[in-house]
């Protein structure tokens, strides 16, 4: 899709983090085909770089910064990237995540609990330490969408730490909408089902076994796009008076 002057997104500046695959990549190619500027950060430079000069040659404009979210540095090399060559940061999509269905928890060992909890969490902590006090000197302030999961309302079969990590991204998500609401900067969460990743891909290969979406009413897994769009949305000036939601783009999980 080429860049749609006056889309959704025209004249934002927005980072995405896990943008190199999956639903940060569909939302780079959207978000820039709907007008924003965007800068992707994910630890892989490779498809990251790739992704950046494929939105280029579309007539969008992306910066690849590699780096990993559960450095301080590295994700402010990133929020910095976008003030160096956009001149600011308008929103930013936290959508970084890492689990697997894996093992039971008695199985689970200390060193999967603490990737999963310093990439979901960590991850989430970093960028808004970052991102937020670009914003505050924004006269525009600004709207940040954390991607949680359906892990983050009940248990889901996957691995008892992400399901710990994404209640924890839901309560720094409500915690940060409170606390900076009244300064100008929004902060909404995605509750995510089940979705056709690389990492989803995976994981239905380790354990076959496990049904996928059985729980949603579209007996279905997402595409990538569609948890994209929503993110979109929540970047976006029409969703003005939306701040400390979960928003669930999960085929109908969380209704029943």
């Amino acid at each position: 899709m080429h860049a749609i002057s006056g889309g959704l997104l025209h004249g934002k500046r927005i980072m995405i983090t896990g943008a190199s695959s999956g639903i940060g990549a569909a939302a780079a190619r959207l978000f820039t085909a709907e007008g924003a500027s965007v800068v992707l950060m994910a630890r892989r430079g490779k498809p990251l770089c790739q992704l950046a000069e494929d939105i280029a040659a579309l007539g969008g404009r992306a910066v690849p910064v590699a780096g990993d979210v559960t450095s301080t540095d590295d994700v402010k090399r990133a929020v910095s990237a976008a003030v160096e060559f956009f001149g600011g940061l308008d929103a930013a999509f936290n959508n970084a995540g890492w689990g697997a269905r894996g093992t039971d928890r008695h199985e689970t060992d200390d060193a999967a609990y603490e990737q999963i909890m310093e990439v979901n969490v960590r991850g989430v902590w970093n960028c808004l330490r970052r991102q937020i006090p670009v914003m505050l000197e924004q006269r525009t302030g600004g709207t940040i969408v954390n991607t949680s999961s359906t892990a983050g309302i009940f248990a889901t079969g996957a691995l008892a730490p992400y399901v710990a990590a994404k209640h924890a991204v839901l309560g720094l998500t409500k915690a940060a909408a409170a606390e900076y609401g009244n300064r100008g900067i929004r902060v909404n969460a995605l509750v995510v089902g089940t979705t056709r990743t690389e990492l989803t891909e995976e994981a239905l290969r380790s354990r076959p076994e496990r049904p996928v979406a059985s729980r949603a009413i579209q007996r279905r897994m997402a595409d990538p796009t569609e948890v994209a769009q929503a993110a979109a949305w929540l970047c976006s000036d029409r969703s003005s008076f939306v701040t400390g939601g979960a928003v669930p783009v999960d085929g109908g999980c969380s209704a029943v």
